[in-house]
């Protein structure tokens, strides 16, 4: 799980934070590489990206934080879906 590092800006309500990755290297074979290249193209995300949210299928999710299940993984289409989050992750507001 990547460490999170808030920063709240005085006076307002918004937070920023940064996530600590860890770089990493993996060898895959050219028919891997290539199939998790059209892959992610065809999802509109890094190979980076697709990598991890395929790590995230199958690592347990922290079960204190049973949100953290959707991190990166929700895709609903609309770019502004951040700022209707629960309607996106609930049905719901």
């Amino acid at each position: 799980m990547p460490e999170l590092c808030f920063h709240r800006l005085t006076g307002d309500n918004i937070f920023i934070y940064n996530v600590i990755m860890i770089r990493t290297q993996i060898s895959l074979t050219k028919e891997e590489y290539d199939a998790a290249k059209l892959e992610a193209e065809r999802l509109g995300i890094s190979l980076a990206e697709l990598l991890r949210r395929s790590l995230r299928a199958i690592i347990p999710a922290d079960s204190t934080k049973p949100w953290m299940r959707y991190a990166g993984m929700v895709e609903s289409g609309d770019l502004h879906s951040s700022q209707n989050i629960d309607e996106v992750v609930y049905g719901q507001k």
